[in-house]
């Protein structure tokens, strides 16, 4: 007998809709007055260039304390003071936040929801990174039934109550939600509470978002 379709889409934010600042270093650099190829940790797309990034992937940082070390280096190329990760997203991205939302995400959201299936965000710093009026900037999230953000919860991804609060909030089962995150601690969590699970790689979104419609009875293509 064949597993029922799954219900919601739930997505992280930070590198599976939006592109992650490792991508988008010639925005940054342009944006911020720096010369080209002044930042140089590429994070998943290089891991031999970034020691900072293996250290988070081996849960010795958290993903919060790597950005804000990163935030506080650009800071100091400028000669100002960042304390926090909201001040690099707003220089790099202010201006036209769209710009660095995925093609890709833009998709598979239409997809799912002119499907008639339900979406959502679970996000450890939405407006932490990026500011409250963020959302109001950015159509792609009037598309989502729920957007739980743990800048305000305070319950941080991999905690269980992080995604119970997402189905809870649904009125779903666990085992009725995709989740997609790129961070594997953040999958290990959902998947032991028994949701459904895509591990995103952020070098091949389209394989990925393909992977979690599959679940729905969808195509991406």
């Amino acid at each position: 007998m064949s597993r029922p379709l799954a219900q919601a889409l739930v997505l992280d934010f930070g590198g599976v809709i939006s592109k992650t600042l490792f991508e988008t270093h010639d925005m940054t650099e342009r944006a911020l007055g720096l010369d080209p190829c002044t930042l140089k940790w590429l994070g998943p797309f290089a891991p031999d260039s970034d020691p900072l990034w293996i250290s988070m992937q081996r849960g010795e940082i958290s993903e919060r304390d790597y950005w804000l070390t990163r935030s506080r280096e650009v800071g100091r190329m400028l000669g100002e003071d960042w304390a926090d990760m909201e001040t690099f997203v707003k220089r790099a991205r202010g201006a036209d936040p769209a710009t660095v939302i995925r093609p890709e995400a833009e998709k598979a959201i239409r997809i799912v929801g002119d499907a008639g299936f339900r979406l959502a965000i679970l996000s450890n710093e939405l407006d932490l990174f990026y500011g409250a009026d963020f959302r109001t900037r950015l159509a792609v999230l009037a598309c989502f039934d729920a957007i739980v953000d743990a800048t305000h919860t305070k319950i941080l991804k991999p905690d269980p109550r992080a995604y119970q609060s997402v189905w809870d909030t649904l009125a779903l089962e666990a085992e009725d939600c995709v989740f997609v995150d790129d961070q594997r601690r953040n999958i290990v969590g959902a998947a032991a509470c028994n949701m459904r699970t895509v591990l995103f790689d952020v070098r091949n979104p389209a394989a990925s978002y393909s992977e979690a419609l599959r679940h729905f009875g969808l195509e991406f293509d």
